[in-house]
Formats: structure tokens, sequence, C-alpha cells
């Protein structure tokens, strides 16, 4: 490789060592533009896209390079730092008693060029000069603009970084050069990577842009980009990549061809590009042989504005691409300065770039050798007149990567200023020392460089952070193919810095072009989203991305995941939503609430028919001989048990939950107790009309009746007392027979108590049975036990069928079993003891007389 090597030898080894000059041995053939001055400013540029060695050696003298494909959009590039600095000599209140030289050097898009360019900036090419044992002087330059590519500028700052040489890149976007422990004296005016990959993503996400390619550049550009977006993708779960290639460097038809063919295959339809210019050029040659259409391209900010694609042969495959773009400027008097460019001499090469864009723009030769003179080549003279051709050069329209220069000239124009303002005694450095034209180094510049804060007439604040970096801003472009077949490209949003340190886009999606025939953007996604009610089950083997659709079960909706459905709640059909649960409870409304309803009301109706009978009878002998005080309260009781079961009818609440089962209990012991009195009194009389039985009658009297009545229901109640005290029955959501019914009941809250309650009613209820059993066959003037034995063994068979049935209804049906078996035992209790009575008083008044009821006995 041709390297820069000064060769000293020793002469004495004495204390006070003698040295020879420096030689140097092998110089650099570069391509450069210079100007003298007090202070030197360097420049790396790509003036050319490639070039040729044909043959590299050590041992022998190389052939020189040759660099091959001018490009005018670089030459303008150096020209504009050539501009801001003979702005910044005119102007006098920037470094006024100093003026400003440069150097800059083509770069030729190759690293070893490159490198030794920047190498030559920093030391110099002198053929010789004498080491001293103190060094005095400045470098041959304080500060160098560039270098365009990442990969160049962290070879170049990796060894300068280290003499804290401060560079400033204008287009090296690599987040790896953020690093100041590697990178110390490297600043740049373009966004870093990371601000880049942040806008794409930004992008994805307001398009919806789940599924998505990406191409880079075989460098640490594209490399680092491909890490650096691979991980903030997958940490924003905003989507996945469908593949990610590697674009390589130079001819390699083989890998484009593979490459394209992926691109083909896949269903992503947007592709990502962070890559050069050379790398699209060679990509899009291939996907015009495979005519890949339909795609949508993201460009970045490497070639977003490439001229060099956007023509009427490449716009069917990449109109309607969106890219990111560095901030536009305007840079007053530019156009004029260019159009001022003449070749003029070449002494020592001082001039080499400006002759060989004037060769490139007007097809001649300075130089000619014979073939070209043969060929009818022409010969350049230096007096063409720019103005008569068309040529990018002088394009200024459009401003991207000249105003990043630009900004650079002026960021290390400023830090200069500052450090030549510096007050003797007060400056930053050792004992407050400040840094002095004739002595001041690289380091003392980069300190000033650090806290420069300024703005460019275009508007625009200067300023680096921490990391060397500026404040990032970019543009989105959108390239327009225009109905007569022209180019446009129009700037639809801005992607910024908030204020809270994210990222802010801002998109016209009116102005956009798309390439597709609806002229809307497309869909690029792997899996659909899911409609409501399903959920995402990730594909095996696949990115989370590519999902299938199953649909949630019962109870459970969705958005995007299958979520459960609150307690009260229940999935829609559709399971898109949750709706409330239905309610299920003996209604008043529904036929079975109705029915049992309206039975209740007739029973306490004809309860009340039968008591006004008996009263309206009250003196007749049927009535008196039946013990009619026991009979009107029997009546009380069964109306009672006839009300109670309109408590078991409707949404359960705590009181009616509470007092549903003491209501029913103390009412079926009071009628229960009416009957057992009855049928012990039939007992009583029979045995008091045998020969000394008189004296049983003293314990049945109507007090002690009463007494009796009294006392067994009290102690129903006491039972009823202790269960509401120590485990009330309280209403309950029940959700256990339906899972999208709520079943409204009433727990009993203790078993014990409503088994106790239960269990003292039937027992009341089978001694009268026992009693009326054994008193059926005396005289029928005393008897009423067969009608106490019938209406007991209906209410017996009832509730011993209930039991059973109770407990195996589930719900609702329920609490209508226990209303079914009340009004049962109550119609039964009814009918069989006040029935044949009433016929006889309304149907039969004539045996409704003491004689016929006493001779009934005797027939």
């Amino acid at each position: 490789l041709n390297q820069t090597f000064h060769i000293c030898s020793r002469t004495t080894f004495s204390f006070s060592s003698v040295f020879s000059p420096c030689k140097l041995i092998r110089p650099f053939h570069l391509n450069g533009l210079h100007r003298s001055g007090d202070v030197i400013l360097g420049g790396l540029f790509e003036v050319h896209y490639t070039s040729v060695f044909p043959e590299l050696t050590f041992t022998s003298e190389p052939n020189k390079h040759v660099c091959q494909g001018f490009d005018p959009p670089g030459f303008r590039h150096a020209l504009t730092m050539a501009f801001a600095i003979e702005e910044i000599n005119e102007n006098p209140n920037l470094l006024p008693d100093v003026t400003l030289g440069y150097s800059l050097y083509d770069n030729c898009a190759t690293l070893v060029i490159g490198f030794s360019a920047a190498i030559s900036l920093a030391s110099g090419q002198e053929e010789q000069f004498v080491p001293q044992t103190g060094c005095f002087g400045s470098p041959p330059v304080l500060g160098i603009v560039g270098d365009s590519f990442s990969t160049f500028s962290i070879a170049t700052s990796d060894v300068l970084g280290l003499f804290r040489l401060p560079i400033v890149s204008y287009f090296a976007t690599c987040s790896c050069l953020s690093d100041r422990r590697r990178f110390p004296s490297f600043f740049r005016t373009i966004p870093n990577d990371a601000f880049q990959v942040h806008a794409m993503i930004q992008i994805l996400k307001h398009f919806d842009w789940t599924w998505v390619g990406l191409l880079v550049s075989d460098d640490d550009y594209g490399l680092h980009v491909a890490q650096s977006f691979q991980s903030e993708l997958t940490q924003s779960g905003l989507g996945c990549l469908a593949y990610l290639e590697v674009l390589p460097w130079g001819e390699n038809p083989t890998e484009l061809r593979r490459i394209v063919e992926v691109i083909k295959k896949s269903v992503a339809r947007v592709i990502i590009v962070f890559a050069h210019q050379i790398h699209m050029i060679q990509l899009m040659e291939e996907v015009l042989k495979q005519n890949a259409t339909g795609l949508q391209w993201l460009a970045s900010e490497a070639w977003t504005t490439a001229v060099v694609l956007q023509t009427p042969r490449l716009m069917p495959y990449l109109g309607g691409t969106l890219g990111i773009a560095i901030s536009r400027g305007e840079i007053p008097g530019l156009q004029h300065f260019l159009q001022k460019t003449r070749p003029g001499d070449n002494y020592h090469n001082e001039n080499s770039m400006i002759r060989q864009f004037w060769e490139h723009t007007f097809q001649c030769r300075f130089s000619p050798t014979t073939s070209w003179v043969e060929a009818g080549g022409a010969f350049c003279t230096g007096e063409e007149d720019l103005q008569s051709v068309e040529t990018e050069f002088l394009d200024v329209s459009n401003l991207r990567p000249e105003y990043n220069i630009y900004k650079a000239v002026y960021a290390l124009a400023y830090a200069l200023d500052d450090m030549l303002k510096c007050e003797p005694g007060r400056g930053p450095f050792t004992d407050n020392s400040c840094a002095f034209l004739q002595t001041m180094e690289p380091w003392q510049l980069m300190h000033y460089l650090e806290k420069v804060n300024f703005s460019v007439p275009f508007g625009d604040q200067v300023s680096f952070d921490q990391n060397g970096d500026a404040l990032p801003t970019y543009d989105i472009l959108n390239w327009q193919w225009l109905p007569d077949g022209g180019v446009k490209v129009q700037k639809v949003g801005i992607v910024k810095k908030s204020t809270f340190n994210d990222e802010e886009l801002k998109l016209d999606e009116d102005k956009i072009f798309w390439n597709f025939n609806d002229n809307q953007p497309p869909e690029s996604v792997c899996s659909t989203n899911c409609p409501p009610g399903t959920r995402m089950a990730r594909q095996k083997g696949q990115p989370v991305c590519c999902f299938d659709c199953i649909p949630c079960s019962e109870g459970k909706f969705s958005s995007a995941e299958c979520i459960s459905c609150p307690e009260d709640f229940w999935s829609s059909p559709l399971r898109d939503l949750c709706v409330p649960k239905k309610t299920e409870f003996l209604s008043y409304q529904e036929p079975l609430g109705v029915c049992l309803t309206t039975a209740s009301v007739l029973g306490t109706i004809s309860c009340a028919v039968v008591l006004a009978i008996f009263t309206c009878h009250r003196q007749t002998p049927m009535v008196k001989a039946n013990n009619s005080e026991l009979s009107f309260l029997l009546l009380f009781s069964l109306k009672l048990c006839f009300l109670c079961s309109l408590l078991f009818i409707g949404q359960p609440r705590l009181w009616t939950c509470q007092l549903r089962h003491v209501a029913f209990g103390i009412s079926f012991v009071l009628c229960v107790s009416c009957i057992l009195v009855k049928t012990m009194v039939v007992l009583a009389v029979f045995k008091a009309s045998k020969p000394g039985g008189g004296a049983n009658l003293k314990w049945f009297g109507a007090a002690q009746q009463k007494r009796t009545v009294f006392a067994l229901t009290c102690i129903q109640a006491a039972v009823c007392s202790v269960w509401i005290v120590m485990a009330s029955p309280v209403p309950h959501k029940n959700i256990q027979y339906h899972n999208d019914i709520i079943v409204y009941e009433c727990l009993v809250g203790s078993i014990i108590g409503f088994s106790v309650l239960l269990g003292y009613i039937g027992m009341l209820a089978v001694i009268s049975f026992i009693l009326a059993f054994l008193a059926r066959n005396l005289p029928d003037n005393f008897n009423e036990a067969k009608l106490i034995t019938f209406s007991m063994l209906i209410f017996c068979a009832v509730w011993v069928a209930f039991v059973p049935a109770y407990i195996s209804s589930p719900g609702k049906y329920a609490d209508a079993v226990e209303v079914f078996a009340i009004l049962a035992s109550s119609f039964g209790l009814l009918m069989s003891l006040f029935g044949p009575k009433c016929y006889v008083i309304l149907m039969r008044p004539e045996k409704n007389t003491k004689k016929a009821i006493m001779a009934r006995g005797t027939k």
C-alpha cells in the first residue's frame, strides 16, 4: 500500500543525540485542491466513485492509482468547503486577523486513498524535516472536514484521535462513532444512525408496516445499522424483519441475483436500504433484469438524493420511494462562486481536481494522449464557458451534504475564533493559560470545538452534544414520477428530536406519491390483524409477526389477545366484547313465577273466604263443634303460609333471604301446632266420655290449647333467631350452574339451622299424623281425626318428596320446588280440614244442627 515513511538515522548515541533529517521515501499521488493561509483546514471528499491499482508492491516503486468515475456533486462538496473558507476570510467579525487556507483531497471512494490523504493532512508531505529536542509550531492542519464514509472515518479517527486532531464529518453516520473513548476528537454535523434507525421505525409505525426487508452495505455503516435496527425493532415490538441481506462491494452478479430472488419470494412489500448509491446502482440493474415490481423502497440518507438513480428507466421500480435526507439549507453566494471555477495552472498538483472536473464536463483533455487525438478528442484550453453546459455541479437547489459541510467549516472557524479571543490568565488550560496562533495544538482547538454554539445565516443552530453529535433533524423525501416522465423529489415530512428526547415525525400524506395502482400505501405484513374475537397464535419457527388467528374460548374476548371477561360479564357471540351476563331467578314476569304467584294469591283468598264463612256461621253447631278458636287460628296460619311463598319469588335481597325461611318456618309450625292440639283435644274428649275420664279435660281447656300452640311456635321462633344471628341466609350470585348466566339465590347460611327448622316441622307433623291415625275410628260425633289424618298424610307426602327434589333442583327451580311444596301442603291442609265443613255449612245446612251432628254417632 502507498504509505508515508520517514527514515531517521541516529549518528551518535551520546546524551546530546544529533539526528539526521527525516526523508520522505514515498510520496502520495493524491488529487487535491489547496490554498495557503495562516491556519490550514483539511478536507476529504468523494470526487470519484472508485479507483484502480494496476500493481501493488512494497519492494518496487508502485504505479500510481487511477481514480475513475468523476462525481460532480462530490466536487461541489469540496468547493463548498472552499467557498465557506473564502466567506470566513472576508468576514471582518470572524477571525479578523487570521487567514484560513485549505487542503482538500479526493478519497476516490477507496479506504486506502482516504486514509493516506488523512495521514498526509496530519503529517504533511514535505520532502524532509529535521527533528528537534523540542517541538514548535503548528501541524500541517488544525482540523479536518470529512470523511463522507463511516468506515473511512473510523479508520482515520482511530489514528488521528490519538493526537486529538479534530475531525468534523458531514456524512459519516455510524452510531459507533459516538463512542468518545475510542473516538475522542470525532464530531459530525449529520445525525448518527441511531437517530436514523429510530426515524425509520417511526415511519414503519405510521403506516403499520410490520413485515419488512432490510438491505445493508458490507461495511461498518451497513453492519452497525443492521445490528442497531434489529435491536430497536425488536425492543419496540412494532415489527419484524422478513429478511436481512448484505449488499456486496464490487461486481458480484451471483449474490445480487440471489438477493433479488429473496425479495421477490417474500411477502414483504417494504424494503429498507442502508447502503451507498453504488450499491443501489448495482442492485437496480438486477431488479430490472428480474422485473421485481410492486415494492416500496425506504432509502437511507446515503442514497436518498442520488440523482443517478432518479431516471425514467428506474422510476417504474423506484417511484414512490420514501427517503430520509439531511436537512436542506440555503448557502447564499455559493452558485456564483461555483460559476467562477477555472482550471488555471496545476503546479505541484495543486488543483488537479478542478482540471479533472473540466475534462469531465467538456469532454476534453489538457494533456491529450496520442490515442485521444487520433480518436478526434478535444483539447482543453481552460477558457471554455461553464455556463454553456448543463451540469449537476451548478445545481444548488437541493443543498443537503453541502449544508453540513458549510456548518462543519464554520464550527471549526468559530472554535478557532473563541480560542484566539482567550484573555491571558483566564484561559482554560494549565495555569489559566491560553493557546496562541504560532504554538496552538489540535487538542486545544478540540476543547473549544466541544463548546461551540452558533447560528448559520440560514438560521440553524449548530452545537455538539457530549458525544460530538449535532442536533438531529431529517427531512422525509418522496420520489415522485410525473405524468410527463420527469422526476420530482418532494419533501413530505420531517423527523426531529422532540422536547422529551423522543423522535417527532410529521408527514403530509396528501403530498406522497405511491407507485401503486390505487395510489395508496401498500400493506406489508406477515399476517393480517386478527379479527375481533380471535387471538394470535405464533407460527412455529416464525417471528412474532407471523401468526394464526384462533377463536377465543367462551367467556373471553379479544382485541389482540384473549382476555377473560369480568365475573359479571360474558363474551358476546363474536367474542369481540364482554356483555353483562343474563340473570336468572324466580321472577314475577316469567310464566312459572306468574303461576306460583297466582296460586299463592288464590290460596290466600281461599283462606279469607273460608274464614268469612266460618265467621258468618260461628254460632252454628258445625263451627262450635270443631273448636272455633283453633280453627280461626289455623286459617290465619294457612294464610301466612300462602303469603310467605311470595318471598321466594323475585330477585333475592338480604331481607327477603332472611325473612323467607323465618316466615315459612314459623307459619307452618303455627299451622301444624294447631292441628296437633286439635288432635290431642279429640283424644282427650273421647277419654273424658268414659267413666273416670273427666279429669283429663282440665288439661285441654281453651287457655291451655292456646298456650300449647304458643309454646310450640316459640320454639321455632327461637330456632330461627339463633339461625339468623349465627349464620344468616344471604343473597348469592351463583355462576357454577351456567357460565353465561348469573343465578341469584339465597344461601341458607347454616345447613344445620335449616335442617333443624325443617326437622321440627316434620316432627310435629309426624306426631299429629300418628295421633290422628290412632283416633280415626272414634265415634263420629267426636271425630275430626279422619280429616286430620288425611291432611297430615298429604302434608307429609309433599314434604318427603320435597327434600330430594329441592336438593337436585338448580337455581331458581329450587325456589320453585319449595314454593310448590308450600302451596301444595297448604292447599292440602285447607281442602282436607275445611272443605267438608264448608260443604255442609253452605250446601247441606240441614245437617248443620246439633241433633244432626249428635245423631251421626248413633246411626
